[in-house]
Formats: structure tokens, sequence, C-alpha cells
């Protein structure tokens, strides 16, 4: 399953989707990871689709991983009467505790230590940013608001509130089940929705307890700018949400905001997705919009590991188009030269160890000596992570006796993950490394390789050997 691209591409299963045949197409098109939205769908369906991949993994040989997405402590409202109001500029509207039908004066709002928070002069934003209500003043669990951008409100929108930390936990009742159950069927990360401060990652890994890799979606501004650093060092990835992050901020300040946050991932060697509304009008046509291509051309420009179709896979009327499409873009990308001069001139000054200073020389090496391969021997992945995170010219061959660690590593820029035996001496390991590039036809007689490993074997995070060997 070589797909001839360093960049990954992410599907998100749904209603259209659901089928053996056609998620087996969206992998055979180009889907590396697949994402299950615990948004939606029930726990059984979610097991069919985990049932399904294992089963195509296995019928190809081929690590495949799996994203359990946690829906998070999503706020929204209740149901009105006729299941939509018409809201004009300048007219009350509450939001109360009462567990009724709303209409045009008021709605259900099932969130009272929300309402207890608020402050008069608080932004309120519904269903996406579409409303805007600014909070009068708060009572009896009422929220009285005016209304400063009216329009078409249905039931159970959802409501972002930009300027305030929120006092509820970052996973829910309904998350705590999600995630026991996801860990029990073996995902390879889980996803955590609306993280709003470091202590929300620090809660989830004591749950995961290194079940599952961890990845951080930042789409609250306080975690996307005022505690992004500490984030980024106690997750294991980070997913850039940019349909809420750029509802509770300007939408000016989501490019720059992004760029930033792929370069900080690439200098922690955190995998970085670029995710929501990439090829949105594919979710009912064919082809994409030249923006949404110009859009996946500069997730790929920017480094990222990895870019996410969500509603595009899930619930579209042309899921593997969008595979495809997205497949051909990252292509076209990284056969242009200047994609190479943008990584070559972002590159990271690697860290003052061994294990960088022997990753940075193999990536040296493979230009030098126009090597065709990197091999990389890993226990933990963190071998591999420091080879990406080089963005090398030469694809990455991950080779580990971990099941988990090669699924998981698959997310990861330039990787091409193998399941093998553990070796016990150089010998062993030049030689594993030689047949196996050329089982898999990464490369041809007399072509060079360059070999990472720690020493001693299977030892986490020990990159101390290299070597170069022609096939």
């Amino acid at each position: 399953m070589q797909r001839q691209r360093r960049a990954k591409i992410i599907a998100t299963l749904g209603p259209t989707s659901s089928s053996e045949s056609i998620i087996s197409n969206l992998f055979q098109t180009g889907a590396d990871v697949f994402r299950l939205n615990f948004s939606h769908g029930t726990q059984t369906d979610h097991e069919n689709k985990i049932k399904i991949l294992r089963h195509i993994e296995k019928q190809f040989n081929h690590p495949i991983s799996i994203i359990a997405d946690m829906q998070g402590p999503k706020l929204r409202i209740g149901e009105f009467e006729n299941n939509y109001i018409e809201l004009k500029k300048g007219q009350s509207f509450i939001l109360d505790s009462k567990n009724d039908l709303g209409n045009d004066q008021r709605v259900y709002f099932p969130h009272p230590n929300i309402i207890k928070i608020l402050q008069p002069n608080t932004l309120l934003l519904l269903d996406d940013g579409k409303i805007h209500l600014t909070v009068i003043k708060t009572e009896n669990n009422c929220i009285e608001t005016i209304v400063k951008i009216g329009g078409k409100l249905s039931s159970k929108k959802g409501v972002n509130i930009p300027s305030v930390i929120l006092p509820i936990p970052s996973l829910t009742e309904k998350d705590l089940s999600d995630l026991h159950f996801s860990l029990n069927h073996d995902v390879d990360w889980v996803a955590l929705s609306f993280v709003q401060k470091p202590e929300d990652v620090i809660e989830a890994r004591k749950i995961i307890n290194n079940r599952a890799g961890i990845i951080v979606k930042l789409e609250k501004p306080s975690a996307a700018i005022e505690h992004l650093d500490e984030i980024i060092k106690l997750t294991d990835a980070v997913m850039i949400a940019r349909g809420d992050l750029g509802v509770e901020m300007p939408p000016e300040n989501v490019p720059p905001i992004q760029k930033s946050i792929i370069q900080l991932c690439r200098k922690a060697g955190k995998p970085v997705i670029v995710a929501t509304q990439m090829l949105e009008s594919m979710i009912n046509s064919p082809t994409p919009t030249r923006a949404e291509a110009s859009d996946v051309a500069t997730a790929i420009y920017d480094g990222a590991d990895a870019v996410m179709l969500s509603a595009e896979s899930a619930s579209g009327l042309y899921p593997i188009d969008a595979v495809n499409m997205m497949d051909r873009i990252i292509k076209k990308i990284e056969q242009d030269p200047l994609y190479w001069k943008i990584l070559d001139a972002q590159h990271q000054t690697p860290e003052a160890t061994s294990s960088d200073a022997i990753t940075a020389a193999a990536a040296q090496v493979t230009h030098t000596i126009s090597a065709k391969i990197i091999v990389t021997y890993t226990t933990s992945g963190s071998t591999t992570l420091r080879a990406a995170r080089e963005r090398p010219e030469a694809p990455i061959l991950c080779l580990t006796s971990n099941k988990k660690t090669a699924r998981r590593l698959n997310m990861v820029w330039g990787t091409y993950c193998v399941e093998t035996e553990d070796v016990k001496n150089f010998s062993e390991m030049v030689i594993k490394a030689c047949d196996i590039a050329q089982q898999h036809k990464l490369v041809n007689k007399g072509d060079k390789i360059v070999i990472t490993a720690g020493v001693p074997f299977g030892t986490p995070g020990a990159t101390n050997s290299l070597r170069i060997a022609t096939i």
C-alpha cells in the first residue's frame, strides 16, 4: 500500500461510508487513517466499523490507524415548538433552565452551571456563530440577552462562549463511556474535544494510561493561544479543528494560528492534523472549489502530518472522490520543488542529544548519498517520530515488533509501517531491513538505505546508531 506521498489522509466514517465495500474502497483510494466521530452514531455502529477496518487491515497486511473522536462538552440549546424560530436584531431573547419547548421569546438551556458564571456583555454565539447574542443579565437560572445578529435558529444548535473558561469537565459521562468502549476495542488514537486547559489533558491521560495516543483538538482560543506550549508538551498529537476555532475567534486570525501551531508541533516532534471544511463543497459536488484545493495545498506546504475529511467522507455524496481528490492534491504539491525548499527553510535545530544528532545525521546522509529510504527500528515509536520531524527527502520505513506502535505511527508524515519480530544484533538488523524493503518494493538492487536504531535493541527512546547498507 505505497501511497507515493508523505502527508497522510484521515477519512471520517459515517452513514455514507459504513459498508465494508465503501470503507475498503476509501482505504485503497488513499485513506491512511479512519476517524470515528462519537458525536454521531451508536457504540454498536462504531464497533461494526472497527471490525471492518481490522478485517481490511488483515486483508491488505498493512496497519490501519483508528481515531476515536470524543464528543466533548458541547453546549446546546433545547428544542422549539415548530423546530425553528426567526430572531430579529435588537429583540430580547431568554435562555433558561425550564425544560419546555421554546418559542421566539425563550429556549431551554440545560447548563445551569454556565448560567451562574456569565457576566453582562458576554457574547454568546449560536449555530456556529451565525447568531450573536449579548448577555444583559442573569438571574433565577435565566440568561436575558439582546440579539445582535439574528436569523433562523433551529432546535438543538450549539452555543459557543469565546471569552469564558467554562466550569465543565472536558470528558462528560457520555465521553467516559465512549472512551472505555474505544480503549476496549483497541483504537489507536483518542481525540479530546473542547480542551480548555492543560489539566484536561492530564486527567484524560490518567484514564487512557498509554492504551492509545492522545490527540488534542484545538477548538477553544484558550487552548490554541494561552496554553498552547504546555498542551503540546502534554499531548501526543494535535488537531487544528478550524470549524469551532473559527467560530470563537475572528476568521482572519485562524490562518496565522494554523501556521503557528504546525510549526510548534513540528519543533516538538508531535504529529499535527489540519481539519474541518477542507473540501466542504464535495459533500454535494464531485469536484472541489479551487479555493478548497488551495487550502489543502497550504496545509501540505506548511508541513502538516495529515489532512482530514469530515462530512465529505462521512455523509457526503462523493466520499471516494473526496479521498481521491485529496490524494491528487498532496501528490502534486509534494512534487513541487518549492515544497522541499519550504520544508528545508523551516527545518528545526536538533536538540543536543545523541538521539537527535543521529536522526539529523541520518537525514543528511540520506541526501548526500541519495538513499532510497530511511529504516527505523522502534519499540515505542520515538525513533520514527524523530526521523519524521526532520522531514527527510526519502520515505521512512518503520519496523517495529509492536502492533500498536505500527498502527499509531501510520498517521505520521512520511512513514511506511511494518510489524516484524525484534532483531538481536547489527547483522540481523541490516539483513532484515534490506529484505523487508525489497519485499515491499520500496527499493531495487543497488539502492542504498540508511538505518537507525537504539542499542540495546528494544530500549525505548535510545536512538544511538546509524548504518548504511546497499541492496
